[in-house]
């Protein structure tokens, strides 16, 4: 990477929030399978519409038919899945964007190796906290019943583990909490976080 020099702009990322009229900032869903993070970040990505902030909502399955297609479910093939999504949502982060990651993200240390790849303080944590118990009676693609039946290596909750994070900045269960609530409890917290007003 010697040859390969960092391209400053006369366009800042304070520029483009003054722009949008809010700040920017990354919501990283994360979650067993079947948690309801897509769910949650397509409801509050509409309300963010309806409110005139500019958004954008990455993902995994949707980052899997482009940008990620050539990565299988390993570790490691994991572990570059969301370092791709990681730097893409840096660059969002600096359009001045509200980005909503929904993914599986099961390991602390892939977590937080994208939070410490963002400027401080722009990274939030959103554990959406359903158990297994009831995502797997959700089983709404029809994951759970194929990585029981051994039909599916390397699944989360199953035969790889989760790693819930330590201090989210919010969490959500779904199963106690319905989407309407769970955007609600969102709104705050980008209220709180003088993201928007």
């Amino acid at each position: 990477m010697s040859n390969v020099v960092w391209q400053n702009y006369q366009v800042s990322r304070t520029d483009r929030e003054q722009q949008n009229g809010h700040q920017a900032r990354v919501l990283w869903f994360t979650g067993l399978s079947g948690a309801g993070k897509s769910t949650i970040a397509n409801a509050l990505e509409q309300e963010l519409v309806r409110r005139g902030i500019h958004s954008y909502l990455l993902d995994g399955d949707n980052v899997r038919h482009g940008l990620c297609a050539d990565l299988g479910f390993s570790e490691a093939d994991r572990t570059e899945n969301l370092r791709r999504v990681g730097a893409v949502a840096g660059l969002m982060l600096d359009a001045g964007l509200v980005v909503l990651s929904a993914f599986i993200s099961p390991y602390r240390a892939q977590r937080d190796k994208i939070r410490q790849s963002l400027p401080e303080g722009k990274f939030l944590e959103i554990y959406v906290a359903t158990s297994l118990d009831v995502c797997e009676q959700r089983d709404v693609k029809g994951l759970y019943k194929k990585a029981r039946q051994g039909e599916i290596s390397h699944f989360t909750g199953i035969s790889d583990p989760y790693e819930p994070p330590q201090q989210p900045d919010l969490v959500l269960d779904t199963a106690a909490l319905s989407i309407e609530q769970s955007v609600a409890a969102l709104i705050t917290l980008l209220q709180q976080q003088g993201v928007i007003r």
